[in-house]
């Protein structure tokens, strides 16, 4: 049973490691894209949105497909969206059959993070440690998609769609080769609907919301943020995924490793607090060094904040309360590219990332309302 159980988070550490490069390199590939095909900001922040309506639906359809017809079939359906999708965008430059692919891209992308959250916290001693090593996973294949994309960019601009399309099918076979639970099992441990009831739940969610919001708006926009501004020129405005992310794994394993939360609510405080600050400071940066400097520190600021967050909602976490917190929470990354596009049309590129503020201000705001509540709760 031992063996077993490693094997499952073994598995999860990987999946979410190749979901890593997946799912942030749809950041740069989109403004490669862009100028392949030279659409405007407000297509590629609706491509941007689809990807993510995807993951929501995906979140939503693990959920409920589990208790249907089992957890590993629900998942090899779900999972093979890596292939498919980038398999699209390496062929296709039709913005109809675009918008499918990023689509296909997100329902992979939520359906994985909901079976790695299964997979590592029910096997993990420390949940609190073992999604922030999760996580570091997600963050260290994010640390490698630009160099993946240069790497193939070099033999052609289609190239890095078919190279990533290759790595979904390496996800889709991890998957693939890990025992899970059959659909009645699945379906019994899933179908305890309390935590709907619960406050905590409610404010845990919202505040990944925001988390998501934040996140996706920045990975999603800053390379074309930084392109249109001059801040950063050429191959090295690529590579600011690199640093967000960069920051991301070397926080994640300081908190893994290092320095362990003993309190998680106070220190998400800390964590919205030091967003919001680097991120209005980012904003103003118009030297190159600043802005890297200030979005390493708004990356590390950010890095412990979502697995925490999951972390903290216990005995809460089931296959049926991820399908419905991390969908749910998702919403804020279908929102927030589409509204940074939208303003960027109307009122230029700068005015459409300064509306990134408010999810960062929003993560603050929950974190201060879960931890008054955890601390009325153990009164």
């Amino acid at each position: 049973m031992e063996q077993l159980n490693l094997k499952q988070r073994n598995a999860g550490f990987l999946a979410f490691f190749l979901s890593g490069i997946c799912a942030i390199s749809s950041g740069v590939i989109v403004s490669l894209l862009q100028e392949q095909i030279g659409f405007d900001y407000g297509t590629t922040g609706s491509l941007l949105s689809m990807m993510n309506i995807g993951n929501l639906i995906a979140g939503f359809a693990t959920g409920v497909l589990t208790g249907r017809i089992g957890m590993k079939r629900t998942v090899i359906i779900l999972t093979v969206g890596y292939l498919a999708g980038y398999g699209i965008m390496a062929v296709s430059g039709w913005v109809a059959l675009l918008m499918l692919a990023f689509f296909l891209v997100g329902m992979a992308k939520g359906c994985t993070l909901n079976t790695c959250t299964i997979l590592v916290g029910d096997n993990s001693e420390n949940r609190t440690k073992g999604m922030n090593l999760m996580h570091s996973c997600y963050a260290m294949g994010a640390l490698l998609c630009p160099f993946v994309i240069s790497a193939a960019a070099l033999l052609s601009g289609k190239i890095p769609m078919a190279v990533l399309a290759l790595l979904g099918t390496l996800l889709w076979l991890t998957f693939l080769g890990v025992p899970m639970e059959g659909g009645r099992r699945a379906g019994s441990r899933g179908s305890d609907w309390s935590f709907l009831k619960s406050r905590k739940f409610w404010l845990l969610t919202g505040l990944v919301f925001c988390q998501n919001a934040a996140e996706t708006s920045v990975t999603g926009w800053m390379v074309t943020y930084f392109k249109g501004s001059g801040i950063l020129t050429g191959v090295l405005s690529a590579y600011t995924v690199t640093v967000m992310w960069g920051a991301t794994l070397i926080a994640r394993l300081l908190i893994a490793f290092v320095f362990p939360l003993k309190k998680p609510e106070a220190a998400m405080i800390r964590m919205g607090i030091g967003c919001t600050i680097f991120y209005v400071v980012m904003m103003q940066a118009t030297n190159q060094w600043m802005a890297v400097l200030l979005l390493f520190a708004f990356a590390a600021s950010m890095a412990g904040m979502n697995p925490t967050a999951v972390a903290c909602a216990g005995r809460m976490t089931s296959v049926t309360s991820m399908g419905v917190m991390l969908p749910v929470a998702s919403s804020g990354a279908i929102l927030m590219p589409w509204i940074t596009g939208m303003v960027a049309n109307q009122a230029g590129l700068r005015a459409g990332m300064a509306c990134n503020i408010v999810p960062c201000v929003g993560m603050l705001l929950f974190s201060m309302a879960v931890k008054r509540f955890s601390d009325a709760e153990n009164r």
